[in-house]
């Protein structure tokens, strides 16, 4: 469920992060269901407890998983996981707006590039 990059330069912890909140927006792992126990994950993937336990504790504070003393670890409310998601991605979306912007890149340029993704994603 969980494949790893250990040569990436992206933090083990972070790619962890990355594809637990990839499998919740996929559907796969669905609210309320139950993750990887710290030591059985950082066996199954060869990686030290306390990266698996720092991803762990940095998608609780972010909202997407919590926690039940002595049962482990569980998927959030997955409506307020997308919506942190999507308002995340706006906030991103209007920074590169801003840099395009100050670049004086062509607005109708920019529109139809929305308008693109857009198309791309209604074929699929």
């Amino acid at each position: 469920m969980f494949i790893l990059d250990l040569k990436s330069r992206i933090p083990i912890y972070e790619q962890l992060k990355n594809k637990t909140l990839e499998l919740i927006m996929a559907g796969v792992l669905e609210q309320d269901s139950q993750l990887p126990s710290v030591r059985s994950l950082a066996r199954e993937l060869g990686v030290n407890p306390n990266t698996i336990q720092k991803a762990y504790q940095d998608m609780e504070k972010e909202g997407i998983i919590y926690s039940v003393a002595g049962k482990g670890s569980f998927v959030n409310d997955i409506k307020s996981v997308k919506e942190k998601e999507v308002n995340h991605a706006f906030d991103s979306l209007e920074a590169v707006l801003r840099q395009l912007k100050d670049a004086k890149a062509d607005k109708a340029q920019v529109i139809n590039c929305v308008e693109k993704v857009f198309r791309e994603e209604d074929k699929v």
